[in-house]
C-alpha cells in the first residue's frame, strides 16, 4: 500500500452581516467570512491538503476567485469535485484532521454536525473526519475577532 499525507492552511477576514459558513454547515453568527465563494475556509484548508497530498496544486488555482464560476459557490461542491480528482487517480481518503482557530461563536456544539456533513461529501466513514475548534487567548487577528484560521491534514492510500 502507499500512502500520501497533505497539509491545508486557510484564513478568512470576519465582517459582520455575513453569512458563517464552515466545515460544510452554516453556524448562527452576526459575523461570517469575506470572500468569493462561501468563505468555507475549515473545506478550503481541506481541499488544499487533498490537493496537496497528490501535488495538484491549490483550490486558488482550480477554482480561482477572479472567476464568475465560483462567485458565492457553496465550497462543498469544491469539495466534492477535488474528492473526485483524488479518487480518478486511484486514491482514497484515509482520514482528514481540521484545527479551527476562531474566538466566537463557540464551535463545539456544531463539531459532530461538521463531520457528518464532511464525511458525506467526501464519501468516508465519519471516524475518519476529525474537526477540532480552539481560540487564541484573544491574541493576534484571531482573538481579535477579525479572522478565522484553518489547518487541515489528509491522508490519502492507494
Amino acid at each position: 500500500m502507499e500512502y500520501r499525507i497533505g497539509q491545508g492552511y486557510d484564513v478568512h477576514q470576519l465582517r459582520k452581516g455575513l453569512p458563517m459558513w464552515l466545515g460544510g454547515i452554516q453556524i448562527p453568527s452576526e459575523v461570517g467570512f469575506v470572500a468569493h465563494s462561501d468563505g468555507d475556509v475549515a473545506v478550503h484548508a481541506l481541499c488544499d491538503a487533498l490537493l496537496g497530498a497528490l501535488a495538484l496544486g491549490d483550490i486558488g488555482h482550480l477554482f480561482p476567485d477572479t472567476s464568475d464560476e465560483w462567485k458565492g459557490v457553496d465550497s462543498k461542491v469544491l469539495l466534492a469535485d477535488v474528492v473526485s480528482r483524488v479518487r480518478t487517480l486511484g486514491w482514497q481518503v484515509g482520514n482528514v484532521d481540521i484545527t479551527i482557530a476562531l474566538q466566537a461563536p463557540k464551535l463545539a456544539p456544531f463539531i459532530g454536525q461538521m463531520r457528518s456533513v464532511l464525511a458525506g461529501v467526501m464519501g468516508i466513514d465519519v471516524d475518519r473526519v476529525s474537526v477540532k475548534a480552539t481560540t487564541t487567548e484573544r491574541l493576534g487577528f484571531v482573538g481579535r475577532g477579525e479572522g478565522c484560521e484553518v489547518w487541515a491534514v489528509a491522508l490519502l492510500a492507494k
